[in-house]
């Protein structure tokens, strides 16, 4: 089968960074789905990983989370899927990626594809959306109310593909008031088409520009991007017992100390986690996958799909990668066919 991957972590400049090469086909066994893989989209954990992690000696470490494909074959325990069904899912840190025309994933983490959306628009949306759901009602369990708290949400970082998707979640299952930022106006008038309540900006002191509309300190804070930059800030809305979560990897960690007083919980959404685990409820992402599925169908979410950089190649996933290492998309990028 065709893929794309690397044997030295380094920077997407370098020649060898992402590579098209060719690997035998995998093989489906107990709970895997092997899937044709149609579309993928990138995030910013493929450029870290790409980076920084190297494979094993003489491997290629096989990149790509997000994909959305048909299912080929199954293992003999899989009872969800059968071939010919179409899937969309994020795959697990802990094995090879999606950047392949063939992969194996674990049943209990995919679910089946939105009908009314073709394989880019659904590739767009797995990863996010997990980190999403699970943040808000795992991790900040925005259901259950933080007494005297305005009953909100500030999220940081809110056009990336994180924030398109927890945005349009928090504004249909939830009866938050949604606050997100954005520094250009593009991506502020991203934000509002998907549902924000209102809009603030990021690049100036985060703390003076959520008093301004006078909203109130919020019970929830989601933390997607620059945390380190935003911790003091945060400490400053946050509502007393309110709740934290954060998704990003904070220069330097991120200290806690600064939330003692108002006996605030921080939280760390890393949606893999359930995959590498194993843990008993990893059928939940299964679950989410398709509830939001249902939404999308129902014409209640849409899709983030921002960008699309052509065919499934090095030189395209190379540009893709550039692109997310800019800071500056928004949604998310996908590639299509190999």
């Amino acid at each position: 089968m065709r893929a794309v991957g690397y044997k030295t972590p380094g920077p997407i400049t370098s020649p060898e960074s992402l590579v098209d090469i060719t690997l035998p086909d995998p093989v489906a066994s107990g709970h895997d789905l092997l899937v044709e893989v149609k579309a993928v989209s990138v995030n910013p954990v493929d450029t870290k990983v790409r980076s920084g992690a190297a494979p094993v000696d003489g491997e290629y470490r096989i990149l790509g989370f997000d994909a959305a494909g048909v299912v080929k074959a199954v293992g003999e325990n899989v009872s969800l899927f059968k071939p010919g069904d179409e899937v969309y899912y994020a795959g697990s840190i802990a094995r090879p990626g999606t950047n392949s025309e063939l992969h194996l994933v674990d049943e209990r983490i995919a679910g089946f594809k939105p009908k009314s959306l073709g394989f880019a628009e659904a590739a767009a949306l797995p990863l996010t959306t997990i980190t999403a759901y699970e943040a808000l009602f795992d991790r900040l369990r925005v259901e259950d109310k933080v007494p005297g708290a305005n009953h909100a949400i500030l999220i940081t970082g809110g056009a990336g593909g994180v924030g398109s998707i927890t945005i349009q979640l928090a504004r249909q299952l939830t009866d938050l008031t949604i606050i997100a930022t954005a520094s250009r106006p593009e991506t502020a008038e991203w934000v509002k088409a998907l549902g924000a309540h209102h809009v603030i900006d990021h690049s100036k002191p985060l703390a003076a520009e959520y008093a301004a509309p006078g909203i109130g300190a919020p019970a929830f804070i989601y933390a997607l991007t620059q945390s380190e930059q935003h911790a003091d800030a945060f400490a400053e809305i946050i509502a007393p017992q309110g709740r934290i979560a954060i998704i990003d990897d904070p220069k330097g960690g991120f200290d806690i100390m600064r939330f003692k007083r108002k006996a605030v919980s921080v939280h760390w959404e890393f949606m893999f986690t359930r995959a590498v685990f194993q843990t008993p409820d990893m059928i939940e992402q299964h679950r989410l996958l398709n509830k939001v599925a249902d939404m999308i169908d129902a014409g209640t979410v849409r899709t983030t799909l921002a960008d699309t950089f052509g065919t499934i190649t090095a030189e395209n996933l190379k540009k893709a990668h550039a692109a997310v290492e800019s800071g500056r998309t928004r949604g998310k990028i996908v590639l299509e066919g190999f």
